[in-house]
């Protein structure tokens, strides 16, 4: 599904500064500068700068020169632009778009609030990989990347948090992997078993860099890996096995799995990094045949019957 900046590149890529619209760049600077203020992460002030940029272009390029004149209408407009888009694509470039016109009107920008609907996401079954397939994905495993797999798997950490452990987060006696700095900025604990830890130690033997502070995953030259070369690593394994995957369906996996194996909601937030319940309960993907066990033990109709209240 293409990208509406590649459909509409005349409305959607960032123009020249145009001086008649200061007051505009200068309400969008304020508002990129006080996210620098909250520490945001890295990523999070390039989506915000890629996304509010465009959106400041396309209002210059509809003649707007300042915040007060943007209306519910015009962010209805701009999203419009995406209507071949992934919905959470949409909803994402939307929810952004409103956290800075809410700060415009905490400002004084905006003299009054402008609210619209959020567009609504679709929900769908998200990928993920059954225990088999895990497996076929590590039959064509090198050292280094089946300890990858298990680690992304067994911990469900994301892509950006492995590319930043280091040999010294990780207790291969208990398991423990320290996380600084996770989304949000907030350090959390993760957790390996016994098989992950006996194929990362002897990857970790294998390493150039036996340093404390080295990266956990290393390149040849010992370097830490960056979430692109990540994603290369992992994609062509995805390749090799016949196994579509990514290390967000590793995510996913690692949720789904220990779901099924018993592990409760809340521990699974608390790992998982989650600050609400509810994200927890998107990640996880039911197996029809969990659905169907879980009726079987759970059937309001036939526990009426075992408890002697057959229906007429």
């Amino acid at each position: 599904m293409s990208h509406p900046s590649k459909q509409r590149p005349h409305l959607l890529e960032t123009q020249s500064f145009n001086i008649a619209s200061v007051a505009l760049r200068d309400a969008w600077t304020d508002f990129i500068l006080s996210r620098q203020a909250m520490q945001c992460s890295k990523t999070t002030l390039a989506n915000y700068t890629d996304t509010l940029g465009k959106f400041i272009s396309w209002l210059e390029g509809q003649g707007m020169t300042a915040p007060h004149e943007v209306t519910a209408r015009h962010v209805r407009q701009f999203l419009a632009l995406y209507q071949d888009a992934e919905s959470t694509t949409t909803h994402t470039v939307a929810s952004r778009i409103r956290t800075l016109l809410r700060f415009w009107h905490r400002e004084g920008y905006l003299p009054q609030p402008v609210t619209f609907d959020m567009p609504k996401v679709r929900q769908k079954r998200l990928s993920f990989l059954t225990a088999e397939q895990v497996q076929k994905v590590l039959n064509v495993c090198a050292l280094r990347e089946k300890a990858l797999v298990l680690f992304l798997v067994d911990s469900g950490l994301r892509r950006q948090e492995v590319c930043n452990l280091q040999r010294a987060d990780v207790d291969l006696q208990t398991g423990a992997v320290r996380v600084r700095q996770g989304k949000g900025r907030k350090d959390r604990l993760a957790v390996i078993g016994a098989t992950t830890r006996r194929a990362l130690l002897a990857y970790l033997r294998t390493c150039p860099s036996q340093d404390a502070d080295a990266p956990l995953f290393q390149t040849e030259s010992g370097s830490p890996f960056t979430p692109h070369g990540l994603q290369s690593l992992l994609r062509r394994l995805s390749k090799k096995a016949g196994v579509a995957f990514s290390a967000h369906a590793l995510r996913r996996t690692f949720a789904t799995l220990s779901l099924q194996n018993g592990m409760d909601l809340v521990s699974l937030q608390t790992i998982l990094g989650h600050s609400n319940l509810e994200t927890t309960r998107r990640y996880i993907q039911w197996l029809d045949t969990d659905l169907l066990e879980a009726h079987r033990h759970a059937s309001p109709v036939d526990n009426l019957k075992q408890s002697g209240h057959s229906s007429r």
